[in-house]
């Protein structure tokens, strides 16, 4: 298996203790095999008092392409590995792919609630049973809840100690044979073709697949110069709907002799804009905010991107919509306050 850094979440059956909590959950209406869905856990308590620091969500198989959304104050990581089977995703024969999320270093007090929210496309399932997403709450270094039974055909889950959160379904348009048929969704696409159904059932559905965390520049970013600063290649992408964060991005040149940094930037059109870095770490995928700013050095060139470092807007009230605009303050050590207007790209990437 790979380790790879994002966010996660999810409650589970206690395991130091033995009081009965509210179960995990998940928000969503039951969903269709073969669709795209934000699959969004609820966390209702901690541990026997304690808040929670880290939620791990294991995925269940036919649970593919996997991403978590970004979630302020939380690191998340993605731990990959081999499905038991090959689904179809657009023509390509899929085979591994995310297999665990952990939403890690959060602090979610005792009597507060909140969800977790991963995106990904389910690609097989059964209505009948649903999918279970067994789920580790962990509060400080001795407190853990855990959500991991899965019910028998037939069997209650709420008369479980510690059921796992379950995802609800419904067969796809089309489908005479259920969830069953939804098997067709296990095939490569040489063999996917025949079933008919499955994956491809909903390929109209899904509003930002594979690509969702892909931005195109659109242009149209007009140049700023701030000092010894250039700014270029401005943009943000369009927010799926119900999306509450945003990624931006833009080109920074130090023209000058000395080192700057960017320290923080605000907008009016987001409750807070985060300085943050995805970045590779032998196997492991790292998403963390930079609290400290990030280096612009002397006569060099930074590029805040898709993949690497980038602004992360979050708390955002409206959408962004492509073809509209998002007004934005950059503050530099050295250069200083620089209001910049980044055009919304489209929501998917190319």
């Amino acid at each position: 298996m790979k380790t790879q850094l994002l966010f996660a979440t999810t409650i589970a059956t206690l395991a130091t203790t033995t009081s009965v909590f509210a179960h995990a959950t998940f928000a969503n209406q039951p969903a269709k095999v073969g669709s795209y869905v934000a699959a969004t856990l609820q966390v209702p308590h901690g541990c026997d008092g304690k808040a929670t620091n880290e939620v791990q969500i294991k995925l269940p198989e036919g649970f593919i392409a996997a991403k978590p959304m970004p979630k302020a104050g939380w690191e998340v990581e993605v731990i990959t590995g081999d499905y038991q089977n090959s689904y179809d995703n657009h023509g390509k024969a899929v085979k591994s792919g995310p297999v665990e999320i952990r939403f890690k270093n959060g602090d979610l007090p005792d009597n507060f609630y909140d969800t977790f929210t991963v995106y990904g496309k389910i690609a097989a399932g059964d209505p009948a049973t649903g999918l279970a997403f067994p789920t580790v709450q962990l509060c400080g270094t001795d407190g853990k809840v855990v959500w991991d039974q899965i019910a028998a055909p037939g069997q209650d889950p709420h008369a479980l100690d510690g059921p796992a959160p379950v995802l609800q379904l419904v067969a796809a348009e089309g489908d005479a044979h259920g969830g069953h048929g939804a098997h067709g969704a296990h095939a490569a696409p040489d063999q996917a073709a025949a079933a008919g159904h499955g994956a491809h059932a909903a390929h109209g559905e899904h509003a930002g697949h594979d690509d969702h965390m892909a931005a195109v520049d659109p242009g149209g970013f007009a140049a700023v110069t701030a000092g010894d600063l250039e700014l270029t290649a401005g943009f943000t992408k369009a927010m799926l709907p119900g999306q509450p964060v945003g990624g931006g991005f833009i080109t920074i040149t130090n023209k000058g002799g000395e080192d700057d940094t960017l320290v923080s930037a605000t907008s009016a059109q987001a409750g807070e804009v985060q300085l943050h870095e995805m970045a590779m770490e032998g196997d492991v995928m790292k998403m963390r905010q930079l609290t400290e700013g990030i280096a612009i050095p002397a006569g060099e060139t930074v590029e805040l991107k898709p993949g690497g470092l980038h602004l992360m807007f979050f708390k955002v009230a409206e959408a962004f919509k492509e073809g509209a605009t998002v007004n934005v303050t950059l503050t530099f050590e050295k250069a200083g306050a620089v209001d910049v207007v980044l055009p919304v790209g489209p929501a998917r990437g190319n």
